[in-house]
């Protein structure tokens, strides 16, 4: 890419000398300099322009996609997916995470854009007498009784997306955002880098199989490492992932392509193949080991809220982890339930359509288990899977999370455009891509500003849906506010596909639900 930019550079300024001289000795050849100059100055302005990275990496040819993006509105409705079972239309929605980032009008006119009669629609219905809306909903104190430096966070807070994944120029402009936003930061598994501390944004430190930043050697967790590390002003949050929505039951996987010298280093890997991080952790083997490794985790801290992330794959499994809390009375600050529709740089296709249990089934499923074992006032639900609107969020709010994080978003926030060469190291907006000519073409100060733009967007509108509702804080969300049509006029609410179990009931058994008396039974905190 550098040899392109170089080359084009050279010929702007030779082919128009080299047009003038032919055309002094044969004028005919004016028109050729009446031609090309005007696009060799419009290439050139885009090269040295600093506000789009496609026109960077791209010159002129870039600007067919803004071409295209301007007629959308005319266009759209013969390429947008189409709205099955709830489904968002993805086109929709990315267009609006553009609008909101760009601080752009993001109203849509002509009304409804869903069949709101068909089979899938869902909604809230709104108050006659309308809440006074708050600035930012209510911000959520993570930290039990254990942890001694508790935190504040916001409603909406950035994903995990690993440096290798992405970029230093990415990681860089989603950490100003942050702290320019007031929010935090999710480092992935790929360790915290100098990108990630360089603008001091709150971050979330998400430790994974592979152990990076705190790994021995030989690929084993080093406690020494993980308190030098974990003692980071800039460190809110110690997050440990056993496994992620959209390949589950295996490891991370950072290719080969975008390996380079200073991510070897962080990660403490070598050079010529692709990091493969391994399926499960080797820190501990069984529910009650994972519990204790956790209380080692806040201790070595300082103290500091510590959780775990999965997406939930036996249910027994997960029931046997709430076993493992009641007996030996350690409890996770926080978990995070990652839907197996979240998005990934790589994985087989396989894991990423057919396996993992959906973000709203799984945290269905994980509140209510909490609920049912007498743990869930002591435990903060995070929730992350395509939450792209303030709806999305109080749908899944409803649901039972605390907070959301958002990957997706936060990348089309960045200028993501959905290329889909995330695995290639050669994404076209310098964000998933590790090659120089490409992500220093990437503006942080704008695309940090996108960021934060974005999430304060979505804070307000989050507001506002809240004060339409009739509601004050993000906790008064229930679940018979959200509607859901069937079919025809059959019409039911959240209560009644998802509904809640009885506080308590499965400490007890002649409490415990006929459905969740078997997984119930299975699950032993000595044994996954």
């Amino acid at each position: 890419m550098t040899l392109v930019r170089n080359v084009y550079i050279l010929l702007s300024i030779v082919l128009p000398i080299l047009t003038i001289l032919i055309a002094l000795q044969w004028p005919p050849a004016w028109w050729v300099f009446i031609v090309l100059g005007p696009l060799l100055l419009l290439g050139s302005y885009d090269l040295l322009q600093r506000k789009h990275t496609i026109l960077r990496l791209y010159p002129i040819i870039g600007r067919f996609r803004y071409m295209f993006e301007y007629v959308r509105p005319e266009i759209q409705q013969y390429f947008v997916e189409d709205n099955i079972n709830g489904r968002p239309i993805n086109r929709e929605f990315r267009e609006l995470v553009y609008q909101r980032a760009k601080g752009v009008r993001d109203t849509r006119p002509f009304g409804t854009q869903f069949d709101v009669y068909r089979a899938g629609y869902e909604w809230v219905n709104h108050s006659i007498s309308p809440s006074p809306r708050a600035d930012e909903p209510t911000r959520v104190l993570f930290g039990g009784r254990d942890c001694s430096k508790p935190y504040l966070a916001s409603s909406l807070n950035i994903s995990a997306m690993s440096f290798g994944a992405l970029s230093k120029h990415a990681i860089l402009a989603l950490n100003k955002g942050a702290k320019m936003g007031n929010f935090a930061h999710n480092t992935g598994e790929g360790g915290i880098s100098p990108y990630h501390q360089q603008y001091g944004g709150d971050l979330i430190w998400q430790i994974g199989t592979g152990y990076f930043g705190c790994r021995n050697d030989r690929g084993q967790f080093d406690a020494a490492l993980f308190t030098e590390q974990a003692g980071l002003d800039s460190v809110k949050m110690i997050e440990l992932k056993l496994s992620q929505g959209a390949k589950p039951g295996h490891g991370g996987i950072l290719p080969a392509a975008k390996l380079t010298e200073e991510i070897a280093a962080i990660r403490k890997v070598a050079m010529g193949a692709d990091v493969v991080s391994p399926p499960a952790h080797t820190a501990f083997s069984s529910p009650i080991e994972l519990m204790e490794f956790i209380a080692r985790l806040r201790e070595w801290s300082g103290g500091k809220p510590v959780g775990f992330k999965l997406c939930v794959g036996h249910h027994h499994e997960f029931m046997a982890i709430c076993k493992a809390m009641i007996e030996t009375g350690i409890k996770p600050d926080f978990i995070t339930v990652d839907g197996a529709e979240g998005g990934t740089g790589a994985a087989p296709i396989e894991l990423t359509n057919s396996v993992g249990t959906p973000l709203r089934d799984g945290l269905n499923f994980v509140h209510n288990a909490l609920v049912g074992s007498g743990l869930r006032q002591d435990i903060r639900l995070i929730a992350s899977g395509k939450i792209m609107s303030a709806f999305h969020m109080f749908r899944i709010m409803a649901l039972g999370a605390d907070t959301i994080n958002s990957a997706r978003a936060m990348m089309l926030a960045l200028g993501c455009i959905q290329s889909r060469h995330c695995n290639t190291d050669r994404c076209p907006t310098g964000i998933a891509t590790q090659n120089p000519a490409r992500y220093k073409a990437l503006n942080v100060e704008q695309k940090a500003l996108r960021v934060t733009r974005y999430h304060k967007s979505m804070l307000i509108h989050l507001s506002e849906l809240l004060s339409s509702v009739g509601l004050v804080s993000t906790t008064d969300i229930e679940r018979k506010h959200i509607k859901r049509r069937i079919n025809g006029a059959n019409i039911v609410t959240y209560e009644d596909l998802y509904p809640t179990l009885q506080a308590d009931c499965l400490l007890v058994a002649d409490t415990i639900p006929k459905e969740w008396r078997e997984r119930w039974q299975m699950a032993s905190p000595a044994r996954w």
